[in-house]
């Protein structure tokens, strides 16, 4: 082969490579979903949320009436509006629903057995209501880090979590401040559910 002919071919690869590079134009934009966040004060809300923001903990108030934060991931945003959970506050809930697309539950779940009534009760409220009857949603079983945490089982079981959620695109997940991997799964999960959803509509 003539040096001018592999001068070509080097240039060519060159090009190629160049092309691979720089001009294969900006990546697609990732879709954003709206949800509402709620659970009881103490739940561990704000602090999950954080951390998945790569926030420092140190910084972690809870939350006393509502903030919204931009949760990045690899194939979606989710902007999650994070409800307080303080008793004055619950009555007040229904007010932030509209808009949301999905719906995060926390709990606590080594909590006492009053909280876990009160939870439940406000969970079945919640999923109840108009505006999120129809929406998936996700329940964090928080805190298994701790000696006295419920299973998932046993959360599945005192919620009465198959005739509440009969119908419904729903997950229920353990997690910890400790365990990220499992708390990102959990969020994918959920994103899987919204992203179904959202070819459904599509299709109908």
């Amino acid at each position: 082969m003539s040096d001018l002919r592999i001068t070509e071919a080097f240039l060519y690869m060159d090009y190629l490579c160049f092309r691979a590079l720089c001009c294969k134009g900006p990546p697609p934009a990732r879709p954003e979903y709206d949800l509402v966040c709620i659970g009881l004060t103490g739940s561990g809300k704000t602090s999950l949320l954080s951390k998945l923001c790569s926030e420092s903990p140190e910084n972690v108030v809870s939350t006393t009436g509502f903030s919204i934060k931009a949760v990045p991931f690899q194939n979606a945003i989710l902007n999650v509006k994070e409800l307080g959970g303080a008793d004055n506050i619950r009555k007040y809930w229904s007010r932030y629903y509209q808009g949301s697309q999905g719906v995060i539950f926390v709990l606590d779940s080594a909590s006492s057995e009053d909280d876990l009534e009160t939870a439940r009760n406000e969970l079945h409220s919640a999923l109840q209501h108009p505006q999120l009857c129809t929406l998936p949603f996700s329940i964090l079983a928080n805190h298994q880090d701790k000696p006295a945490a419920r299973s998932v089982q046993e959360v599945k079981k005192y919620f009465e979590l198959e005739p509440l959620a009969r119908g419904k695109r729903w997950i229920l997940q353990p997690c910890s401040l400790d365990d990220m991997d499992t708390l990102k799964d959990s969020f994918s999960q959920l994103i899987n559910l919204l992203e179904e959803k959202d070819h459904e509509a599509v299709r109908m």
